[in-house]
């Protein structure tokens, strides 16, 4: 129970620094160029990784790693960001809070992992709480943004599902390093085409890249997919919904931004939907009642007990 909980909380590390990555980007990065942010973001993290491990894949691994680095980080930087432009970041972040159902379900078809009922119950909850947390009136829905948000979101759960199933024959940081490298590859030519050459760089956006490659990538990555060995899809899916919490508290904290009791009561459903999806939550939310239906033993009727007497 002690190493289960340890590992939730480590695993909240990582959806607390993808958290800070929205007022580092608006901040810190060069403006309007998300994909060439995304390929610093992974392929020089990844780059160093290998150079540090020295291992490269074998065999299958190739197949896999390209896979997986194109799921977890090409595909999701290009489509992550294409959703990111063309919807408000309210509505994007509400789309995106969508993720744990989505991850449940595939869970459950791809490795047998069924989900409980509270952890659902959690999704249902969080996603309300992600909505009153960041959901602002007046937003425009484009087709577009939505499909390109709905595919991230499948892409990146696909591949965490893989993540759990794949058991690497290397250290979780080679294999992080692995997916890195391979999906920064995939986003290169995208960022070239796209944006064109590099943008020059100043004191503050290397320093901002410097957070966000470190921290929000190196760390994080390596983090979640050691929670995603360890715990339940679900579980893991939900502790992804203090992202947007996060991202909220740095911008109060930092940007100034409002906060009323609307974003109250919505980080609050999101910190409870969250708890609901923990094991440790749950065991002892359900153990009161597995508790009487174990000592609760119902009195035999009078007839019987004068029965047994006679017998």
């Amino acid at each position: 129970m002690e190493d289960k909980l340890r590992v939730t909380l480590l695993t909240a590390f990582t959806p607390a620094a993808w958290g800070t990555t929205y007022y580092v980007t608006a901040e810190f990065l060069p403006p309007d160029r998300p994909l060439f942010s995304g390929l610093v973001r992974a392929l020089p993290v990844g780059l160093v990784i290998l150079a540090f491990t020295r291992e490269l894949p074998r065999g299958i691994w190739w197949l896999r790693a390209l896979v997986l680095g194109i799921l977890n980080i090409g595909a999701f930087f290009t489509l992550i960001f294409l959703a990111a432009y063309r919807l408000p970041g309210g509505l994007a972040a509400t789309l995106t809070a969508t993720a744990p159902i989505l991850m449940m379900l595939m869970a459950w078809v791809l490795i047998r992992e069924k989900p409980h009922a509270l952890s659902v119950l959690g999704a249902v909850v969080g996603f309300a709480g992600v909505a009153l947390l960041v959901l602002r009136a007046g937003f425009v829905v484009d087709a577009v943004g939505v499909l390109a948000s709905f595919a991230a979101i499948a892409m990146a759960s696909l591949g965490f599902i893989l993540v759990k199933r794949w058991t690497p024959p290397v250290s979780l940081v080679t294999f992080t390093g692995w997916q890195l490298v391979a999906g920064g590859l995939a986003l290169l030519p995208v960022a070239l085409i796209v944006e064109g050459a590099p943008p020059a760089l100043d004191a503050r956006a290397v320093g901002g890249f410097l957070w966000i490659c470190i921290v929000g990538t190196g760390l994080a990555y390596v983090v979640w997919f050691n929670g995603l060995r360890q715990l339940e899809a679900g579980s893991v899916a939900l502790i992804g919904l203090l992202n947007p919490v996060v991202g909220t508290l740095v911008g109060v904290v930092l940007a100034g931004e409002a906060f009323g009791w609307t974003q109250a009561t919505g980080m609050a459903l999101v910190l409870g939907g969250v708890l609901l999806g923990q094991p440790a939550v749950r065991d002892r939310l359900m153990a009161p009642a597995a508790t009487r239906e174990v000592h609760h033993t119902p009195a035999r009727p009078q007839h019987e007990l004068v029965g047994s007497a006679a017998d």
